[in-house]
């Protein structure tokens, strides 16, 4: 077979995809040109590598084993691209991240700090609910990951780098604002805002009142943390929310934090790799930044 590296970057985008009109748009070229490249892969394969019904695009048996090899195949280059940027000396580059969505609220200043150091470093983030963000990392569709909960896969290597406490947040006016020290029991008599099931903040609440041997009341199912806290200040519930994700609410007091016995749910952050990966110097770089400064970064 005599492939080239194009047919095979147009049909794993393809393939990511299930979607010709997706591909073309993530490779800045045209449905027709990505169409075309299918074709003369699939001769070259001497099989059909998709099939289309109505307007879904499918991978055949043939198709599956095409992308697996595809995607090795890609990620060697990449790799080959990051040894030779090494021994050329750092200058540049891309650095690709993906997070949860609980981490935007601090991620992007520390992107802004890694950006100002190395201007030349082309950097992009995912944000995202914590299941898609590991099938990321495990796929190898980005350099690292930020996540609050360590995934329980052997295929990644997780490493703790800053606290994340989850507290409990209500409306100022609620009948335990202000409280000094609030029984576990009265947990039971409220209800709590939730994310959509996969989230890792809802995983560690419903964690957390089965450890406790308390019934959870949930309420209205939230899609993202900015609208859990809006739903706390309209009194529809409480909220369980890392304290980074509601630390400018609680400041200007739309917002307070309940003092109950046994909380705040102590966590940290990881920064989550593909164990093997080979980083480039960029992605090695904003690593040692996570590590070793994230703590001091976000306190200035």
């Amino acid at each position: 077979m005599h492939l080239t590296l194009r047919q095979l970057q147009c049909f794993s985008a393809v393939a990511k995809n299930l979607s010709y009109t997706k591909a073309a748009q993530e490779l800045h070229l045209t449905q027709p040109a990505v169409s075309m490249q299918i074709r003369q892969l699939e001769q070259q394969a001497g099989l059909a590598l998709t099939e289309q019904f109505g307007k879904q695009v499918h991978l055949t048996e043939a198709g599956e084993e095409v992308y697996r090899y595809a995607r090795s195949i890609l990620n060697e280059i990449k790799e080959m691209d990051d040894v030779l940027d090494r021994l050329k000396g750092f200058s540049g580059g891309r650095l690709k991240i993906a997070a949860i969505s609980s981490a935007n609220y601090f991620a992007p200043k520390l992107l802004g700090t890694f950006q100002q150091r190395f201007p030349d470093v082309i950097v992009s983030m995912d944000v995202t609910n914590q299941k898609a963000v590991l099938a990321l990392v495990l796929d190898n569709e980005v350099d690292m990951a930020i996540m609050g909960q360590p995934p329980k896969d052997s295929q990644v290597e997780a490493i703790p780098f800053m606290d994340n406490p989850l507290v409990i947040v209500a409306r100022p006016d609620h009948r335990l604002a202000g409280r000094k020290r609030i029984a576990l029991k009265e947990l039971e008599k409220e209800v709590f805002l939730t994310r959509e099931p996969g989230s890792g903040t809802r995983g560690a609440m419903e964690r957390f009142f089965r450890e406790q041997q308390l019934k959870l009341t949930t309420g209205m199912g939230m899609g993202s943390l900015s609208s859990i806290k809006q739903g706390v200040q309209a009194g529809l519930g409480l909220g369980l929310l890392p304290r980074d994700a509601v630390r400018v609410e609680l400041k200007i007091g739309y917002l307070v934090e309940l003092k109950v016995k046994g909380l705040p749910i102590q966590r940290h952050w990881y920064v989550v790799l593909h164990k093997g990966k080979r980083l480039s110097l960029a992605a090695e770089e904003f690593r040692t930044l996570l590590i070793n400064e994230a703590v001091g970064l976000l306190q200035s």
